[in-house]
This record gives C-alpha cells, sequence and structure tokens, in this order.
C-alpha cells in the first residue's frame, strides 16, 4: 500500500550499481547436477517469501529493522522479495542502508532496486533512495532493475512514464538457475497504472528463459482485472491463502509469490506478523536443473 509517512521520495535512476548491490556474505551453493549421464537431474527445494517491510515500521508505527530482521529469519526462506525499502532516506528510518543491513543481520546476499533516487540531504550524507530489493542465500548471477510505468508520487499532476524499481535476479538454486522478480505495483484505486505495469513486467518475463518467480505486493486482489494476463502466464501459489493488509486483521490478499508453469508448488501459507503494516507470504517450491 501507500507508504504512510509525510516525508515523499521524487526522482529516479536508470540502473542500479550491480557491483555495490550483491553482499557475498553468504555460503556457497552446493554443487550442481547429479554426475549421472543419461539421468534426470533430481529436483531442488527452495523457499520464496515475499514482505512489504513498511520502511522497517511496525503496525504501531514504531521504526525497528531488529525486529523486521526476526521476522524475516522466521520465514526461513531462500530468497526473499522486499518492497518500502529505505537505503540512507531519512529519519523515519534512521537514515538506515536497510537493503544491506538486513543482509547483514540475516547472512543473505542483497540486491537493492531503487525506485526513487535523490540528492543526499546533507553535503557530506550519501543519496537517499527508496525502493525493492531481493534477498538471497543463494549465489546471484545477474541482477537488473528495470524499468516499468509508474504515476510520480511528487508532482501535482503526475503522468504515466518509464521509471525504475522492478528488481530481476538470476539465483542458481544448486545448480538450477531461477529468475526471481520483486515488484510493488501502484496503489491507487485507478487501476489504469497497475495495468500498464503488469503489461511490462509480463514483456521482462518473456525475455527471459527458464524458471520464474514474481513475487511482491500488487495492491490489488487476485480477481482483479488487471490482474487477469498475469494469471495467464503464472500461478498464484496461495490462491487459498490469508490476508495480508492490514496486518492487524488482514482483509485483502495483495501480496503474492508467483511461479510459471515449470515451477512446482508444496505448499504457501500468509504469516501472521505485527512487523510492519503488511503479512508475509511464504511458498515451498522444487526446481529442476535445466539452466536459465
Amino acid at each position: 500500500m501507500k507508504p504512510r509517512f509525510r516525508r515523499a521520495v521524487r526522482g529516479v535512476r536508470a540502473a542500479a550499481l550491480l557491483a555495490a548491490a550483491l553482499l557475498a556474505t553468504a555460503a556457497p551453493a552446493a554443487a550442481a547436477g547429479s554426475g549421472v549421464p543419461g539421468t534426470e537431474a533430481p529436483a531442488v527445494p527452495l523457499r520464496v517469501a515475499t514482505y512489504n517491510i513498511h520502511a522497517g515500521a511496525g503496525e504501531d508505527q514504531v521504526f525497528d529493522l531488529d525486529r523486521t530482521a526476526a521476522a524475516l529469519r522466521d520465514l526461513h526462506a531462500d530468497v526473499i522479495g522486499l518492497q518500502e525499502v529505505d537505503v540512507h532516506w531519512g529519519a523515519r528510518s534512521d537514515f538506515v542502508d536497510e537493503a544491506h543491513a538486513l543482509a547483514e543481520k540475516l547472512h543473505m546476499r542483497v540486491f537493492f532496486a531503487p525506485i526513487y533516487d535523490l540528492d543526499p540531504a546533507t553535503p557530506d550524507g550519501e543519496r537517499r533512495q527508496y525502493g525493492v530489493a531481493v534477498l538471497s542465500r543463494y549465489p546471484v548471477l545477474h541482477a537488473e532493475n528495470h524499468e516499468i510505468t509508474r504515476l510520480s508520487t511528487q508532482t501535482s499532476d503526475p503522468v504515466p512514464a518509464p521509471a525504475p524499481g522492478f528488481a530481476e535476479v538470476v539465483v542458481n538454486v544448486r545448480g538450477a538457475h531461477a529468475h526471481v522478480y520483486a515488484t510493488h505495483l501502484d496503489y491507487r484505486a485507478d487501476p489504469s497504472v497497475r495495468e500498464a505495469q503488469v503489461a511490462d513486467m509480463l514483456d521482462v518475463l518473456a525475455a527471459d528463459r527458464g524458471p520464474k518467480i514474481l513475487v511482491g505486493d500488487f495492491n490489488a486482489e487476485a480477481t482483479a482485472p488487471e490482474l487477469a494476463p498475469l494469471w495467464q502466464r503464472l500461478r498464484d501459489t496461495a490462491p487459498d491463502g490469508g490476508g495480508t493488509y492490514p496486518a492487524l486483521d488482514p482483509v485483502k490478499r495483495i501480496d503474492f509469490v508467483t511461479v510459471s508453469p515449470d515451477v512446482t508448488v508444496v505448499g504457501a501459507r500468509t504469516v501472521a506478523s505485527e512487523a510492519s503494516d503488511h503479512r508475509p507470504v511464504v511458498t515451498d517450491l522444487t526446481l529442476r536443473r535445466r539452466g536459465h
């Protein structure tokens, strides 16, 4: 949903710097393949989650990144898509680089994809950024910050235009290469921007081969007409899952883990937590070692 903070963000940067975004803290993945000629490689498990972290503030509106990290740790996920991530953003999150701080706390790699990129608050400060991120226990082979249609929250009369903040990483899961995408769609009642965003995301996915996993805060329920094109290409892993927003007493399911047909869904659930204004969704999957 729309962040409930007074200070807004504006401006974008076309691409994230991969060298600065990948954190090589996790242990290397196991060797790929069965090693037996003529046999099909066994499926490998992967637990994926999505969580709108509300910039580290809970339902009580108190910033507590240790609480956020604990909620993420309890998911026991291998890959996690995050939304509403602050990087040196402002006083609401103590100017913390939340993406890398969470990665360090969880001993995971991270790729941060800013939606907004502002000048520092002070001459000697860091650039102020806000966007989405992907945490991974497995090696990241490639990462990219794609543009999709957005309606800026920074002007009084915005018009839809391409802007970054659609993250893609390719992870090596014990020899299976999976494309994982993290998104945060427009919050407005008018579905037209979300409709354009869905089309843009599907164009990005169509250019990639192999297993695909799209996670995020879609700001619309599964039955919304603007999401219908997604379900022609992807599967909702938790169609009977509980609500995800608001966290205390959810009435909507707007946070999703979705997968391409070549990914097997073992199980999925929504997890009760007050570490954000959303609840996380966690899904157990299996992948085949068929490259990317």
